[in-house]
């Protein structure tokens, strides 16, 4: 069973509190996700330790209910 977009966007925002999030379905068959992650909390941490707390926030479930997910993650502008 696949994930929604809602849900993703859902753990993303209760793992990391202060982000936007945004969710694109990539190829309509909500298996491929393209997701955009800005936090305030991500400054400072490099781009690898961003999506490692996406991943985080996600609870395990890339690669079994999310298959695939393109992953961009930043900080707000000053």
């Amino acid at each position: 069973m696949a994930m929604d977009a809602g849900e993703i966007k859902r753990l993303i925002e209760a793992g990391i509190p202060d982000a936007q999030v945004t969710i694109q379905d990539l190829a309509g068959d909500g298996d491929h996700y393209a997701a955009t992650v800005i936090a305030e909390s991500f400054r400072g941490k490099s781009r690898v330790q961003q999506h490692q707390i996406v991943y985080e926030a996600l609870k395990g479930e890339m690669g079994g209910k999310l298959h695939a997910l393109a992953l961009q993650t930043g900080t707000p502008p000053n």
